[in-house]
Formats: C-alpha cells, structure tokens, sequence
C-alpha cells in the first residue's frame, strides 16, 4: 500500500455502499470534533452506490479536508484498501458509513499520537437507530505496551478485540485486507495487535455503533452464511500459518489460537441445518480441541467436551 504519510494527520476511512440515509451523520461527528492539534483528513470511498450518496456528498464538496472517491462494488475489504492508499495521513481510523463517533476521540487519543504509539484502542457503545443506548463494551484500559503484552491483557476479556474501528492504527503497520473476502478485519487486526510495537488502551467510549434491524448480519442467506464459513476458516488456516513465523512467548501463542478457536466456535448457534452440519465437519478436520490449552477446571471440560465432538 504506497501513499503519501504526514506527521501528526489522522485519516479516517469510510467504505459507503448505499449509505446515502447514514453518511452525513458519520460524516459530521467527524467534523464535530473538540478543538485538538491533531489535523485530519475523511475518506469516503463509495463501493459502487446505486442510492442517493453522490447528492448527500454534494453538500461537502467546499469542505478541503474531505475527499469522496467512486469505484465499481468489489466489497468492503477492496475498498478499505482502496482508502488507504488514497490517504495521507500517519494514522488510519476505520468508521462504517452506517455510525459514528465521539466529538471527544481525536483530543482523548492526542498524547499517545505525540509520543508515537502505533496502535491507540477504545471503547465502543452501541446504539439503535435513534441513537438510544443499547450496551457498552467492557472497559479495559493499560498503559504502554508491546502489542504482544495488549493482546494477551485483552484475550480472555474483551471479545471484540479483532473490531477495526476500536483502533487508531500507525499506517506503516497495517496489513492489506483480503479482497473478496468476508470478515476482513477477523483476518488482519489480530496480526496488527502482535505486529505493533506499542500500544494502549484508553478508558473511553469513543465509537458508536449503530445496530440496525437491516443490518447485513441480521438478513443473510444461507448461501451468503455459507460463504461467510468458508472465508472465516481460510482466515483461521492463514492464522495456523502466520503465527508461526511471528516471534512471541509460548504463552501468546497459545492465547491467539485459542482466541482464534472460540472465534469460530461462537458462530455455531447462529447457524442452521446444512450450514452447522457443513462447518461442524470442517472444524473436526481441522482438530481444534488441541487448540485449547488446560489451565483450569473450565478449561479442562472444555477440551474434552471439543476433543468428543471435534
């Protein structure tokens, strides 16, 4: 990914696929942001709209720091991509076109930009479409570490540690998202947690995701499930792959992988008929149970309880 890189400029990055409805409120809790030293630039990337958002993106257009850019519908990993390599600035913040952010993230994350922190994590809150508070996420918060030593304080604690849009993410350790393919930040934020120098953890909610009755999760085919499946696990195999070359502790290693596991073992509620049948049988092949590691009683029944069915 070959771009330009300014000291000190945050570009946040907004994939748009008819996002026409969302967009300026995404947009404008951006714009809304408290006075900081911080500079920053808004990419959206429209992925081949067929709705109004070349209208709504109209009413930015006297606006410098926003650059709007159109390309045909290739999916959301190809126009994350897309983004960065139209970016600028030093750090990379993903937004989904569909939320929004707090006026307080860029003054909140400011220090740790100044002193070079390569990865720079939040809190999310969610909301429904009224912006009604729904839930927060566990609020975790350290200090400088390596990214190594933050995957392990957040595994185990936080599941929503492979979330892009919990993170501010120095530009020079990003990894190329995989075109094509679903759960793309599954596939690339865990491996940017162990590539990353340092990192921290704020004790803020900065995010607002917004859960909507027609979200892409909750109005999928079985044919689109099935693909989701079968993206999931060329993710998890590429995992087996990569954190054999990363140079961790024994115990950080097994930490990923379990982290891994239970990421696949936690969507086999929401599955149904051949679906589950299909992706039991491919989590069989791939032996998961020896996966989990025995360091209590919990984890012990665990295992077992995997090693009979899988």
């Amino acid at each position: 990914m070959q771009s330009n890189i300014n000291k000190n400029i945050i570009s946040f990055i907004i994939p748009a696929y008819n996002a026409g409805k969302t967009i300026e409120n995404t947009i404008n809790s951006i714009l809304k942001q408290k006075e900081t030293s911080l500079q920053y630039e808004i990419i959206v990337v429209n992925d081949g709209s067929t709705d109004n958002i070349d209208d709504i993106m109209k009413k930015f257009n006297e606006n410098k720091n926003i650059k709007y850019f159109s390309k045909e519908n290739t999916g959301v990993a190809d126009t994350r991509n897309y983004g960065i390599n139209k970016s600028n600035g030093e750090y990379i913040i993903f937004v989904d076109s569909d939320d929004y952010i707090a006026e307080s993230l860029l003054k909140d994350i400011e220090t740790y930009i100044k002193q070079d922190i390569e990865l720079i994590k939040w809190n999310p809150i969610f909301v429904d479409e009224n912006k009604n508070e729904i839930s927060k996420n566990v609020n975790i918060a350290f200090e400088k570490v390596t990214g190594e030593q933050g995957f392990n304080l957040l595994f185990g604690k936080d599941n929503l540690i492979d979330c892009l849009w919990n993170y501010a993410i120095k530009k020079e350790i990003m990894l190329k998202f995989p075109k094509g393919k679903y759960h793309e930040d599954f596939a690339i934020m865990p491996l940017v947690i162990l590539k990353a120098k340092t990192m921290v953890a704020i004790d803020k909610y900065e995010y607002y995701y917004v859960q909507s009755q027609n979200s892409i999760m909750r109005n999928t085919s079985e044919e689109k499930t099935r693909q989701k499946l079968e993206d999931k696990l060329v993710h998890y195999d590429n995992f087996i792959k990569e954190i054999e070359k990363i140079p961790v502790q024994k115990v950080t290693k097994e930490n990923f992988l379990i982290f891994a596991t239970n990421s696949l073992l936690a969507v086999i509620p929401e599955l149904k008929n051949e679906n589950k049948i299909w992706f039991k049988k491919e989590l069989k092949k791939r032996k998961i149970a020896r996966n989990i590691k025995i360091r209590n009683i919990k984890q012990l029944l665990k295992k077992i309880i995997l090693e009979i069915k899988y």
